[in-house]
């Protein structure tokens, strides 16, 4: 696989790592959008992430300067509500193990959805624990306990769909790495003995949405992200060219050495150096 012709109609950018880490601009990054869309290509943004909705994502852009708008956005959480709609239109009731946002989207989805540890205090105050959910939803979950672990692990042995937003390991912070909700789903697995469907990267499902919403062959699109096992292995299977940055997951010594579907078409220290290597100025 190579990148677009120059310049590419569609460019794709993975958010934590690669935009930003926190509420902190990656150097470069906001200069580099800039000067794509004013060369007209088109912007859509891909996390993994499923803490948050959308419309945080879009209001935590614009304090950074970068304006776009909802459905320019894709999330774990919102790619899984899709998977949801179009693969198991018999569930209703989630279970979830995940950040408020992810609840705030299901809900709005027309799901019915309860936090695990929410649940989890229902047994602790007499009442029997709520059985036969429709499917536990898994993300990266900051409130989780041993006891909505158990909850969950219990929902997915009596029959429940076992659905990860993502399975990444890590993700970058302005502090290190923190575990992802990858540590989340593991855990789950191991205690419920069921493996998930995975929806976020890297699955191509985020990707192959937004070509076919934006109308752009995956040939005349470009990937840009952190983190070879998720972005660059998404990239591959949805056909389209993969960017690795090195301001995430990866450094140099390990870009150096990726083989296969995880190695990019081209890596790049940051993304600022993004518009020239497509054959764009910067103004």
């Amino acid at each position: 696989m190579a990148l677009p012709p120059r310049p590419p109609r569609l460019a794709i950018f993975d958010l934590d790592g690669v935009v930003y880490r926190g509420d902190v601009p990656i150097p470069g990054a906001v200069a580099a959008i800039e000067a794509l869309e004013r060369a007209g290509i088109a912007i859509r943004f891909a996390t993994n992430n499923s803490t948050v909705s959308r419309e945080v994502y879009v209001a935590r852009l614009a304090a950074m300067g970068i304006r776009t708008s909802a459905h320019r956005v894709v999330t774990s959480t919102s790619a899984t509500i899709e998977h949801l709609r179009r693969h198991l239109p018999q569930v209703h009731s989630t279970l979830i193990l995940g950040g408020p946002g992810m609840l705030d989207e299901l809900v709005a989805a027309g799901f019915e959805a309860r936090h695990a540890v929410d649940v989890e205090d229902e047994g602790y105050h007499g009442g029997p624990l709520r059985r036969g959910w429709d499917a536990l939803v898994v993300g990266l979950d900051r409130r989780l306990t041993y006891r909505a672990l158990s909850v969950a692990a219990s929902a997915v042995r009596e029959g429940a769909r076992f659905i990860a937003t993502n399975a990444d390991h890590r993700y970058p912070t302005p502090d290190g790495f923190l575990p992802g909700a990858g540590a989340v789903v593991a855990a789950v697995a191991i205690a419920s003995g069921r493996e998930p469907t995975v929806i976020g990267k890297p699955s191509p499902a985020m990707f192959t949405a937004i070509l076919e919403a934006a109308g752009c062959p995956a040939a005349d699109a470009v990937v840009i992200g952190d983190n070879p096992d998720a972005d660059v292995v998404a990239a591959r299977h949805a056909g389209v060219a993969a960017v690795l940055v090195l301001t995430g997951v990866a450094d140099a010594t390990a870009a150096a050495a990726l083989e296969g579907e995880r190695r990019p078409d081209l890596v790049l220290a940051g993304p600022g150096e993004l518009p020239a290597a497509l054959g764009i100025g910067v103004s």
